[in-house]
């Protein structure tokens, strides 16, 4: 079957829409090689469990998500997080999703959730009640991460045929250079980390979970273009997120070690060199 999608490009990546498209296949679960989590610019660890992948969640920071294209065909990418589309929030199947479209071998960090044409608002790790999805009523799955890839269809013309004769969509025309110049800056200052003027938050505690909420706003200029997508997944890639505190229930990270009061008298000295210091309040 052949379908025809609309896309919205951002500094050389594109967002597709297309009408209701029948994935052939169900996506395969796939290593997390070609997506990163990122935390001020650097990838956070990935942690295989049960058949799945863990990154922590670091409560109250912004973060972003870094995909890489490894093939040599253009591919347009279904992300969601905590089940709604980065793009527009809705939660359909990865094959009617918008999709963020990049480049024979690209790498694109997408750091917010597209509100226009031109802004967007940043991830941020919060708990589930302060959450864009509890804002939207849609809580049925926070907490994860998820990013199904598509190839573009690359035509098949024998000779004689055109393209068209042979049943498939002419390749989308390039963007104009001004166009794609003014999607490159603007992603390019949205991809640069940024120092947080807001006091640090509590740490999570052991009843709190993780999920993603609406950050401050950003520029992330977009356009759209037209892209002929194949019908089964190329690949997808699902990662989970929690706090420290239920990465540690789960078993994935070891719990810290318990202060033993005794081992630290134990420790206790006599004498050392120096004066006695005023409190700080004092001074």
């Amino acid at each position: 079957m052949n379908h025809r999608f609309a896309c919205l490009m951002a500094a050389g990546l594109a967002l597709s829409a297309g009408p209701g498209a029948v994935m052939s296949a169900s996506p395969v679960p796939h290593s997390p090689g070609n997506v990163d989590i990122l935390v001020d610019g650097a990838p956070q660890p990935r942690y295989p469990h049960d058949g799945r992948w863990y990154v922590e969640a670091r409560k109250g920071r912004e973060y972003a998500i870094r995909l890489r294209n490894p093939y040599a065909v253009r591919v347009a990418v279904a992300l969601s997080v905590d089940g709604l589309n980065t793009i527009d929030a809705r939660e359909t199947t990865a094959s009617d999703a918008r999709k963020w479209v990049l480049g024979p071998y690209e790498t694109v960090t997408i750091s917010g959730w597209q509100t226009s044409l031109k802004e967007a608002r940043r991830f941020e790790f919060t708990t589930e009640e302060r959450s864009y999805g509890a804002a939207l009523g849609k809580t049925a799955n926070l907490g994860v991460i998820s990013a199904v890839y598509y190839k573009e269809r690359v035509p098949t013309i024998t000779p004689g045929t055109s393209s068209d004769h042979a049943g498939r969509q002419a390749p989308a025309p390039r963007l104009s250079a001004p166009v794609e110049q003014e999607a490159r800056e603007g992603a390019a200052g949205d991809t640069a980390p940024h120092a947080s003027a807001k006091a640090a938050p509590p740490p999570a505690t052991d009843n709190e979970y993780a999920a993603t909420g609406m950050g401050r706003l950003t520029g992330h200029a977009i356009t759209q273009v037209w892209l002929d997508l194949e019908d089964a997944p190329a690949q997808t890639v699902n990662i989970r997120y929690e706090f420290h505190p239920q990465l540690v229930r789960l078993g994935i990270l070891p719990p810290a070690p318990a202060a033993d009061p005794l081992q630290r008298r134990e420790g206790a000295h006599g004498f050392a060199p120096g004066f006695c210091p005023e409190p700080p309040r004092q001074r």
